[in-house]
């Protein structure tokens, strides 16, 4: 990946905060678009074909982050990281539950956020792995090449971490990973958060793939692909 050619659409309506987080993302190499409602963020998603997106929860006007994090998963998987000022439980579930691929509560580290996008471009460009393109389970094909879920032959859409969580339990298939586990292997090693955000994206992948995603819960330790 190539930062210097990464786009990052920022949507933060507290000026202050847009302008020093768009101070670190640029001394980082990226390429930074601002917006400062949910209208312009829309807006320039569509317009500037970003590789990520920064949103934060409050924005003013008609469309709060969640809806507009609602309405981009609609038509893309792009990398959503959320910003917020509550650091209640429910809003953080809501915002991964609308497909945000992580969280950032105020106050935040521009540092940890600068982090975390790296993270996730890495994760999202990274190299190819020397597992099979498609991997199958069942009625469910995982096509890691074009990143794409398809169920009996009908594409799935997925956000990002979504996708990476089943392809990663697609190729550990038959073990039983801890929630741990599947935060190392998924989010990083250095990723800091709550291990429920494990939970929630099982929950998603369980909604969207239906009966034929045949992930058992294992009381106590966390899941398991059979």
């Amino acid at each position: 990946m190539n930062e210097q050619e990464t786009v990052i659409v920022l949507v933060e309506d507290d000026p202050n905060i847009a302008d020093l987080v768009d101070m670190y993302l640029r001394q980082a190499g990226y390429r930074v678009y601002q917006g400062a409602d949910g209208e312009a963020g829309l807006r320039l998603v569509k317009d500037r074909q970003p590789k990520l997106v920064i949103l934060d929860v409050g924005l003013p006007g008609g469309l709060d982050g969640l809806e507009v994090c609602r309405r981009l998963r609609t038509t893309s998987d792009i990398p959503i990281i959320m910003l917020t000022a509550r650091d209640g439980e429910v809003d953080r579930v809501l915002g991964l539950e609308m497909g945000a691929d992580d969280y950032v509560t105020k106050p935040f580290s521009p540092r940890e956020l600068v982090a975390r996008v790296k993270a996730i471009l890495r994760r999202a460009d990274g190299p190819a792995r020397d597992t099979p393109t498609v991997l199958a389970v069942g009625d469910i094909e995982v096509d890691q090449g074009r990143r794409e879920a398809r169920l009996r032959g009908e594409v799935v859409p997925l956000a990002a971490r979504e996708f990476d969580l089943l392809a990663y339990l697609v190729e550990n298939r038959g073990l039983a990973l801890t929630r741990r586990q599947l935060l190392d292997g998924v989010w990083g090693a250095d990723w800091i958060g709550d291990e429920r955000t494990v939970d929630v994206h099982v929950r998603q992948l369980r909604k969207k793939l239906t009966d034929a995603f045949p992930l058992s819960t294992v009381w106590g330790v966390g899941y398991r692909l059979d």
